[in-house]
């Protein structure tokens, strides 16, 4: 009779020990999908003052396409640089831009710095439309007509 209660009580020990590792890798496994799925929200100036934090994290990242900047490589891929706030950052876009994409409107590219420089290598672009864009194209803009900006892609 007294082998059977250590038994028992490493039994509930080990039973007890299993439980918390899996309980620990389910909220581990929780924490990463949700941060990781987080996708941040900076414009240019923005992005630069915060570029050690940001490391090579994805992230979106908002500017004006500038004039004379859009070029393309290939088949699928867009360089350009955009600009808000006094700050100017160099874009490589693989994939198609969309058919609104041109110089001179707001858009929204997501990706990450590329290494340690102030490159950006985008995989998807989102034209932002102004108010007055909107009501000169009504039909051209899809989104909440509510809205006051709306993104096509």
């Amino acid at each position: 009779m007294s082998e059977i209660r250590p038994t028992r009580a490493r039994a509930t020990r080990r039973l007890k020990l299993a439980g918390l590792v899996i309980v620990a890798a389910i909220g581990f496994l929780l924490y990463k999908g949700l941060t990781s799925a987080i996708v941040f929200f900076k414009t240019a100036n923005e992005a630069i003052a915060q570029r050690a934090q940001l490391g090579n994290s994805t992230f979106q990242l908002e500017g004006t396409v500038l004039h004379g900047t859009v070029h393309r490589r290939g088949s699928n891929q867009v360089l350009f640089e955009i600009r808000q706030g006094g700050v100017t950052i160099d874009v490589d876009n693989t994939g198609d831009p969309p058919q609104l994409f041109r110089p001179g409107l707001p858009v929204v590219v997501v990706g990450h710095f590329v290494g340690k420089s102030d490159r950006f290598a985008s995989d998807q672009i989102m034209v932002k439309h102004s108010q007055e864009y909107i009501a000169e194209h009504p039909n051209r803009v899809k989104g909440d007509p509510g809205s006051a900006t709306g993104t096509h892609s």
